[in-house]
């Protein structure tokens, strides 16, 4: 039986995940190391197996002892109401926050288990014959919830690939960012791997190098201190809407990396507030025009209530 969840206190923000574990539910170090191994400490919903991953101030933990196995667990969490569309050339799905679109070859063994290994996993249990490998043509960051393709052939990869290299496809997150936005705007800059400060952003004013990046944001609703604002790419660069609104002075809530420099009151959220709310693209196979959209998942409009009820 699962105990009741927990809510990080402030005294643990940032601190490794098995010391928070120890605390709040009472358990020696080993006893706390050992549950977030086998997988009975999940966070936000999510099972956890990293035990030096740094709490964060507002997430909830609970304790499940009789929790299967990780594999079986992320498995069983990735569930078949996950795919949103599929036939012989494409599958699309809903992307939980907290796993990795693909292997980068640098986790842990017990965080191997991506996105596209989980979409192959439900499959086979479909009955779908052999484990043939899925292709990529396009990512979301780890943090990120929402909308992804992936095709189930080699010519659906090229001409998929084809089309968000040529910028053909529709892309429309949603963010939550700090401050107000209050008017419709166009981002149009250069990124590069280094601004000038070791981050990847704006290539420094007179200099054309890096790839160009284009984003449209309007403001969707006023929020305490916040905005929900929709995104849409004309461009698919890395971190492009993260850099955009940060530079603009407006960074995501739940933002650690581009959020140097921001002068205001910094909104706690359990990860990155940035969903991929809806991708169009059209079919490589038939044609036709295919329109996919996704809800915001539960942590997400957990963080819009209390922005809303402040």
């Amino acid at each position: 039986m699962a105990t009741p969840p927990v809510v990080v206190p402030p005294s643990l923000d940032g601190k490794p995940l098995d010391r928070a574990v120890r605390e709040l539910f009472g358990l020696s170090w080993n006893a706390a190391r050992d549950a977030i191994r086998s997988g009975k400490i999940t966070v936000n919903g999510a099972v956890a197996t990293d035990a030096t991953h740094s709490a964060i101030r507002g997430q909830s933990l609970e304790l499940r002892p009789n929790a299967p196995r990780p594999h079986v667990a992320r498995r069983d969490a990735f569930a078949l109401e996950r795919i949103l569309f599929k036939d012989g050339a494409v599958v699309v799905v809903d992307k939980p926050p907290g796993i990795s679109t693909v292997p980068f070859g640098d986790e842990a063994p017990e965080e191997r288990a991506t996105l596209d290994a989980l979409v192959r996993d439900v499959l086979a249990n479909q009955g779908t014959r052999g484990r043939a490998p899925l292709g990529v043509v396009h990512r979301l960051d780890k943090e990120t919830s929402g909308v992804l393709v992936f095709t189930r052939t080699v010519a659906a990869k090229k001409e998929l690939a084809n089309q968000f290299r040529h910028h053909t496809t529709t892309r429309r997150y949603l963010a939550i960012v700090h401050g107000a936005l209050t008017r419709k705007q166009t981002f149009k800059s250069h990124l590069v791997e280094d601004r000038g400060d070791g981050l990847r952003g704006t290539a420094p004013k007179g200099k054309r190098e890096g790839q160009l990046a284009i984003t449209h944001v309007e403001p969707v609703e006023k929020l305490s201190g916040a905005t929900l604002v929709a995104c849409r790419l004309e461009t698919g660069r890395t971190h492009q809407i993260r850099i955009h609104l940060s530079e603009a002075g407006h960074p995501l809530v739940g933002e650690r990396v581009y959020i140097r420099g921001y002068r205001g009151p910094v909104i706690e959220a359990p990860r990155l507030m940035l969903h991929a709310e809806h991708l169009g693209f059209v079919h490589p196979v038939s044609g036709e025009n295919i329109e996919i959209d996704a809800k915001p998942p539960e942590d997400f409009q957990r963080v819009l209530r209390r922005l809303r009820a402040r």
